[in-house]
Parts: C-alpha cells; structure tokens; sequence
C-alpha cells in the first residue's frame, strides 16, 4: 500500500497550510502565487515565466486529462512547486501519456494538496504575493516560516539566465516576414502563432548583441515573455534601447516590462498579477521625444 507523505507551505509572513505531497518530494522556496484557469495545468507549469514561483491553482480538481507531450509551452518544468486542492487520480483524455503526478515526479517537482487552495489565494490577495517554502521533509512551522523568511525571493535576481536558449535556434524556416525573437523564457505557443501568421521566426538568446540581431535583416523584433525582475536583467534592455528607432519592436509580459525601461519607464511591483486591459484612450502609450515617467505593471503572473 502506498505510504501517504504529509507536507506544509508556509510563507513569510507566517501563515502554514497543511496538506499531503505528490509528485517528487524535498523542499523547494519561491514566490507563491496564484492562478484562477480552470484548464491549462500543463502550458502553466511549463511556462518559463513561472520560474522561481511555486504556483497554487484555485480550480479545485487538477490533472483529470493527464499530461501529453503536444501541450508543453518550453523544454522543461520551471516553476518550482504546485499547489493544488486535489490533484486527479484518474487522466481521461485519448493523448495522455501519464499523469499528473508522474510527470511532476520525472521532472523533481514537490507538489502538495489536499489544502484550501482559494483561502490561500484569499490571503495572497490580502497580503500580496511572498516568499514561501513547500517542504515534504521538515514539518516544524516556526523552521519553515524562518526558511521562507531567509529565501532569496525574486527582486534582483536574474532568473533569464536559467530559462533562455544558449544558441540561436530556427524557429520556422519560411515566412514572408522575419521576426527576431529576445528570448528570455519565450513559451512555445508564441512562437507558433507567429510561424501561423506567416512570420520566419528566429529565436536568439537573452544576452544577444543588437548588432547581431540586426545582421539578420528582422522585419521585426519581439521582447519575449520570462520570470523575474525586469530590472535584474539591464543587458536585455540595453539591447532593446540600441534596437528603437531602427526597427519595429514590441514586448510581452516581462519583455514589454524590459521596453518600458528601455523607453525611460520606471517599474513598480503589484501586490499581485493582473491582466490589464487599458484604454487607449485615456490611457496612451507613445514616444513624443519628451521626458515619461511610464508606470509599467510588473506582472510577473497573470490570472
């Protein structure tokens, strides 16, 4: 009979939450955060953006159509644990190759359920996204909430380094128009939906030099997605700022973050993710030549 393994997260501020492991087991630190999709699991815990966090869906049953190998949105698991309120014994879909917690268990990832995954969303709501600790292996809630305490966190560290490619890769080969891609933890479905739009996309490494980038002769370049602190990686936005005015550029998540620094902007961290859907109206974004202050929205996730 399989032994049940107890395990706990606690964050920084004190609060512990009790609940049972799957997946691998050990102890993992991170910036605990939330997301509310109901589906998706697998392009969520294959997203490089989620690198240094330990993500707690609010959906209460997770992994009920297992894992296949289509759906993966990077090379590998980035985060660095999962929480969930149930995690399916069952997979029910005709390309699941495994489950859940088989896939987390190849991969070392602790995860935990069996908890109230939405009041622990509530608190982060309250209190803001923290540093947290997930641990299998020390139970002892005072330990843990000083481990949480003394994690490094994810202000100004540069975590692009661990998720973007060592080489240049050819994306898609044909396309009327070529795209360069910075990546800096770029998912796969970006890439995609670029080759859909008859794009030829080239993938360089984060610390690629604008020089280079241009000897490709891009139509356009795209800051991608990534994990992190925009201002943890100054190299990416220096390249970003030697690339304005000499071709067209734009950003995602962390790399429309990194832009905004490029074009002047200051950051500032929300007390968590959002999505944000502005106004263009009254609330317009361009380049006159003047001096902007630009307020850009750090979301390091998006629910």
């Amino acid at each position: 009979m399989k032994q049940i393994k107890r395990a706990k997260i606690a964050l920084e501020d004190g609060a512990v939450f009790k609940g049972y492991s799957f997946g691998a087991r050990g102890e993992r630190y991170g910036e605990v955060v939330f997301n509310t999709s109901m589906t998706g699991y697998q392009e969520i815990l294959t997203d490089p953006s989620y690198k240094g966090q330990i993500v707690t869906m609010t959906y209460p049953l997770i992994g009920n159509y297992g894992i296949n190998p289509e759906d993966v949105e990077s090379r590998k698991i980035f985060l660095e644990g999962f929480v969930v309120k149930e995690c399916s014994k069952v997979r029910s879909n005709w390309r699941s190759t495994k489950t859940l917690n088989e896939y987390l268990k190849e991969n070392s990832i602790v995860g935990i359920e069996d908890i109230d995954t939405r009041a622990l969303t509530k608190h982060i709501r309250l209190q803001g996204a923290m540093k947290a600790v997930l641990s299998t292996e020390d139970l002892d809630d005072k330990s843990l909430v000083k481990k949480a305490k003394k994690s490094q966190g994810l202000v100004g560290i540069d975590l692009v380094k661990d998720v973007t490619y060592d080489k240049a890769q050819q994306w898609s080969k044909e396309g009327k128009y070529k795209v360069a891609v910075l990546d800096c933890g770029v998912k796969f479905n970006i890439l995609r939906k670029l080759a859909d739009r008859n794009c030829k996309v080239t993938v360089y490494p984060a610390k690629t030099a604008a020089d280079e980038i241009l000897k490709g002769k891009p139509d356009g370049v795209l800051l991608s997605n990534g994990p992190g602190d925009p201002a943890a990686v100054p190299y990416v936005a220096q390249t970003a700022k030697k690339l304005l005015g000499k071709i067209p550029i734009f950003g995602i998540c962390l790399g429309q973050q990194i832009l905004g620094l490029a074009l002047g902007g200051k950051i500032y961290k929300l007390k968590f993710g959002h999505c944000l859907w502005p106004d263009v109206n009254t609330h317009p974004v361009f380049r006159d030549g003047l001096v902007h202050d630009l307020g850009v929205a750090n979301c390091i996730h998006l629910v």
